[in-house]
């Protein structure tokens, strides 16, 4: 009886010793500290590392915690991070939040910061939602990634292009560019001979230019004496205006021989058909058509 009566009073013990443990503990992990509690919208990234309970920093100083993390459901790829906030830290307008990398352990934590250069925001209001950005290394681990596929694409291209016919095609151009720099150079070679021969032949233009204006200046003078009054040019015209008045005199007279001429052959004419005209004088004329004494023509039997 009295062994069971020990047994009881050990069991009891143990009971209201487990009791006190559980109390004191809940007791020392109380959290006395009030919370506002936000959500962080991640737009089709990833929150990789990231856990409940994970550390919220806003600039650098602990000020939450992450309690709990899902899919949205109206949109699957986004992911809301429900976040909770000491009520005595002020969350700006402007704020925003960035996954950190905590350590070599690969775990992650919530940083919020704001954008200095906006200033007079007002205060986020309790469960209001805050942006997720990509942090440094994942912008710089998309960037590298695009840049790898953009030269990885550029590459294919070069090797496209640098096939066997577009090679031969390119030793082709090269050796036409080197005949041509070879050409460039020869010509180079002439110019400069030629540049060397400018100056004689300035030399020469100029005499020549001399010598052309003394010509037109002589060749003014000698035009300008001719056009002077009782000059050569005067004299011709004076002259061809006299031949003109001699030639109308020989034309007048030549008119004259020519009807005197005519005249003696009709005078020679009539001595060879009538030589009595020259004792007796011009005979008759016969009569025409119509005249007193026409007798017509007979004819020829």
């Amino acid at each position: 009886m009295e062994n069971r009566a020990h047994a009881f009073a050990a069991g009891l013990f143990i009971l209201l010793l487990g009791a006190a443990a559980i109390m004191s503990v809940k007791w020392f992990s109380r959290d006395s500290l009030s919370y506002n509690h936000y959500f962080l919208v991640s737009t089709g990234g990833a929150v990789s590392g990231l856990n409940p309970e994970a550390s919220v920093r806003y600039r650098g100083v602990i000020v939450g915690k992450v309690e709990e993390i899902y899919f949205d459901k109206e949109n699957i790829r986004n992911i809301i991070v429900k976040i909770a906030v000491n009520q005595q830290v002020p969350l700006p307008g402007n704020i925003y939040a960035q996954l950190a990398s905590q350590g070599i352990t690969g775990l992650t934590y919530i940083e919020l910061n704001d954008d200095v250069t906006e200033t007079g925001s007002s205060f986020l209001q309790d469960e209001a939602h805050i942006p997720l950005r990509s942090s440094l290394i994942k912008t710089l681990a998309d960037s590298l990634e695009e840049i790898l596929k953009n030269s990885n694409a550029a590459i294919k291209q070069i090797s496209s292009l640098l096939n066997d016919k577009n090679q031969e095609h390119i030793g082709n151009i090269l050796n036409h560019l080197e005949q041509a720099v070879q050409n460039y150079d020869k010509l180079t070679g002439q110019l400069q001979k030629g540049l060397q021969g400018l100056p004689l032949l300035a030399d020469e233009f100029t005499a020549t230019f001399k010598q052309t204006r003394q010509v037109m200046e002589n060749t003014g003078q000698i035009l300008q004496k001719l056009n002077q009054q009782q000059g050569l040019v005067d004299n011709l015209t004076q002259g061809s205006l006299e031949m003109t008045r001699t030639l109308a005199g020989l034309n007048e007279t030549g008119l004259a021989i020519t009807q005197s001429a005519r005249k003696l052959d009709q005078l020679l004419n009539l001595l060879e058909n009538h030589p009595q005209s020259l004792v007796f004088g011009k005979p008759p004329a016969t009569p025409g058509p119509g005249e007193p004494g026409f007798s017509p023509p007979q004819p020829e039997k």
